[in-house]
């Protein structure tokens, strides 16, 4: 989870690999008119993002079914989607949390082109994000300036269950 740019595909088809788990990522579940209103440089409300939210979900619980695990890429900005993405998998989901300063996280967009995410459209999500507590949530905080590999080994090492998860299921 994080703001766009921050790397969720990267880091979640890298860690979907190391575990040979499923990966979906949340961009390809936006409705069409999510899609049109993003690329129209409109921020998405949260009315927007509830169907976007749930279909993910949906998705998600039923890769994680199949397989034992699954990791899905979603912005995830405020508590109530983390919420709602729990409540729809019906046990507990690990959000790891790429953290990067606006700098950074501006950086980065500005030399990637994205289908429909345009530049103008990072500062509404830096206000719509509510930086998870890992005290509060079940939340894993890595920085986006760590390597890729770095990551999944700080994810795969952080929970006993992925450590010892048996790949071939």
């Amino acid at each position: 989870m994080g703001v766009s740019s921050s790397g969720k595909s990267t880091v979640g088809a890298a860690l979907g690999r190391a575990l040979h788990a499923p990966f979906l990522d949340g961009d390809k579940y936006h409705p069409e008119a999510n899609v049109e209103k993003m690329r129209a440089g409109t921020p998405l409300t949260d009315d927007d993002r509830w169907p976007w939210l749930t279909a993910l979900s949906a998705a998600l619980k039923e890769a994680a079914e199949r397989k034992g695990v699954a990791v899905g890429a979603c912005s995830a900005l405020r508590k109530s989607y983390r919420d709602i993405i729990t409540q729809e998998a019906g046990e507990p989901v690990l959000f790891v949390y790429l953290e990067g300063s606006r700098d950074v996280i501006g950086e980065r967009m500005a030399r990637r082109k994205h289908e429909y995410m345009p530049t103008s459209l990072l500062d509404s999500q830096f206000a719509t994000l509510e930086v998870p507590d890992p005290a509060a949530e079940h939340v894993l905080v890595v920085p986006v300036t760590d390597p890729v590999e770095r990551i999944v080994r700080t994810v795969t090492a952080s929970q006993d269950h992925l450590r010892t998860f048996k790949r071939w299921q």
